[in-house]
């Protein structure tokens, strides 16, 4: 059955050469991919290079609950309400995973009348960039296999040891069947090893696409992924197998950003899309270097909560390409405060001002770590219809009288643009005021397991890490290697401050567990791996791909 607000959202769609034009670009700007999609051309980015810069506004929110938060939707009516109020705005997201679109999460185009169209495209195949990362990582992985096959000498001068290759193969898909599975099986193939797959999201092509300045740089990079040893120990990379000219060729039409709309007619820069609890949570440098030079303020989101996406964001994106964002917004809900307060998901619905004082303290948190990287903070507070206007109150007060930051009730879902405007007022006053002090967490020169230490206790307010033997060894090895600068990238569950999901509110004291680190030498970061995080999700007992189908007419339906 379509809606009315997929009514709404199909007749207030504009072509997408108006959009453009909307923000200086003409037709030899864009390459449209039909009339509601278009890539940015590489001579409009070349040109963007030498425009002024914006300001960044950096929208993040409490660890999510199965209650919801919102807070692609509060980006998307975020820049809707600064475009209302006159403020020049350009919205940068992430591209959704077929992962979470036909897994437990569903589509992220945002929700209501604060969505970014057309939504169905967007959610699915979209441009193809993720097929395209797909195909390029396994590029590699078949170029592996191939060398194995025939004992190929690498650039070190001798072959691969198939005992020691780390590289998998990936698939934009939730399927843990996937998760570890043996190659080569037959007479004539390249020798029998145990591998897996991760999910595209977390491939490191994904990461260096997203972090990559250019062509050039993006090649560079994807030449300096570790793959292996050879048979006498030496790191292998896959510019020693010849891979990167090959896998650069497959990303060239992907390291274009999109541009789409908002229902609000706001201009969208869409690309790339690391996930946030296993990777580094954020949308392209290129897209996100376009969008400042084409309007006042970029308004973009990291993943999940500020514990991940946004302390990524600030340590390794802005530590990467030089940004500094001018506001954070933290986005939270009434339902979502109460159930880290303790209560049930039947009961958020009820009124215990008990439950969500209780709750408060994971607000309290986020605000107070987004403080340690000298960014302003504003507090958004999703409405829903179940929430009592004595709950919305008790925590709007909570902000302004023990946080002392400015906080608003926000209802862009069901009012679009108007919504949001008392937000956006405050956003754009704090950042007219100049007030941030952008600064990383820890120094560059810090040893990597001090790094690690520094996250968990600073953002996790954990006593301390407990690594593995093998993860000693490993962080030794990368520094004796010459990548002890490097930042570090936390894959841990996105659900708790600890590494257990089951775990709600603000804890602290815990040890937080990390099992492995490993080297991620093109997208520039060490990745440690806490608790039991898995690199390739399984889809939940009753996934969103159940409910989604197609009509006689051709429409997509139950994607949300």
């Amino acid at each position: 059955m379509t809606s009315d607000i997929d009514i709404a959202r199909a007749a207030a769609l504009r072509p997408i050469r108006e959009i453009a034009a909307g923000v200086g670009l003409g037709l030899a700007d864009i390459e449209p991919q039909g009339h509601h999609i278009a890539k940015l051309s590489a001579g409009a980015l070349q040109a963007l290079a030498d425009r002024p810069r914006g300001r960044l506004v950096l929208v993040t929110a409490i660890n999510p609950t199965p209650a919801g938060e919102g807070k692609t939707t509060t980006t998307i009516g975020l820049g809707d309400a600064l475009n209302r109020i006159g403020r020049k705005a350009v919205i940068a997201l992430r591209e959704p995973s077929l992962g979470p679109v036909f897994g437990r999460k569903g589509g992220a185009t945002g929700g209501g009348q604060s969505q970014v169209v057309p939504m169905e495209r967007i959610n699915l195949h979209f441009t193809g960039d993720f097929h395209a990362i797909t195909s390029a990582h396994n590029l590699l992985a078949a170029l592996i296999d191939n060398a194995l096959h025939y004992r190929l000498p690498t650039a070190t001068g001798l072959p691969l040891d198939a005992r020691h290759v780390t590289w998998r193969r990936v698939l934009d898909m939730n399927d843990r069947a996937l998760r570890q599975i043996a190659t080569g099986m037959g007479a004539g193939n390249a020798p029998a090893r145990e591998t897996g797959f991760d999910i595209t999201v977390a491939s490191e092509v994904m990461a260096i696409l997203c972090l990559a300045d250019d062509l050039a740089d993006l090649q560079a990079r994807l030449a300096r992924i570790r793959i292996g040893r050879d048979e006498a120990g030496t790191p292998v990379t896959a510019g020693d197998i010849g891979a990167a000219g090959a896998m650069t060729a497959l990303l060239v039409d992907a390291m274009l950003p999109n541009l789409v709309q908002s229902i609000g007619g706001s201009p969208a820069l869409i690309h790339g899309g690391p996930f946030a609890n296993i990777a580094h949570g954020c949308n392209s440098v290129v897209a996100t270097r376009a969008a400042l030079a084409l309007g006042e303020f970029t308004v973009t989101e990291a993943g999940f909560g500020a514990d991940l996406g946004a302390e990524k964001f600030c340590n390794i994106k802005c530590r990467s390409a030089g940004l500094a964002p001018s506001v954070a917004v933290v986005v939270a809900t009434v339902r979502a405060l109460k159930y880290h307060g303790g209560a049930a998901l039947a009961d958020l619905g009820r009124d215990d001002s008990a439950v969500l004082t209780a709750g408060l303290a994971n607000l309290t948190r986020h605000v107070e770590n987004m403080a340690r990287f000298g960014i302003p903070v504003v507090v958004a507070l999703n409405a829903f219809t179940t929430d009592s206007a004595a709950e919305q109150a008790a925590v709007i007060a909570h902000c302004r009288d023990v946080l002392g930051v400015p906080a608003h009730l926000c209802r862009h879902w069901a009012d679009g643009a108007a919504g949001a405007e008392d937000l956006a007022r405050s956003v754009a006053a704090l950042a007219d005021a100049g007030s941030a002090d952008f600064r990383f967490l820890y120094p560059d020169a810090m040893p990597l397991a001090d790094k690690l230490r520094t996250v968990a206790r600073e953002i996790y307010r954990a006593s301390d890490i407990a690594l593995t033997a093998a993860a000693v060894r490993q962080l030794a090895a990368f520094e004796k290697q010459g990548f002890g600068t490097l930042p570090v990238c936390m894959a841990k569950t996105p659900y708790s401050f600890t590494a257990d999901e089951s775990i709600r509110g603000a804890t602290s004291g815990h040890l937080l567990p990390i099992r492995e680190v490993r080297l991620s030498a093109g997208a520039g970061f060490v990745v440690a791996l806490c608790g039991d995080i898995n690199t390739m999700p399984g889809l939940p007992k009753a996934p969103a791909a159940n409910h989604i189908g197609v009509d006689a007419a051709g429409n997509i339906t139950g994607l949300d």
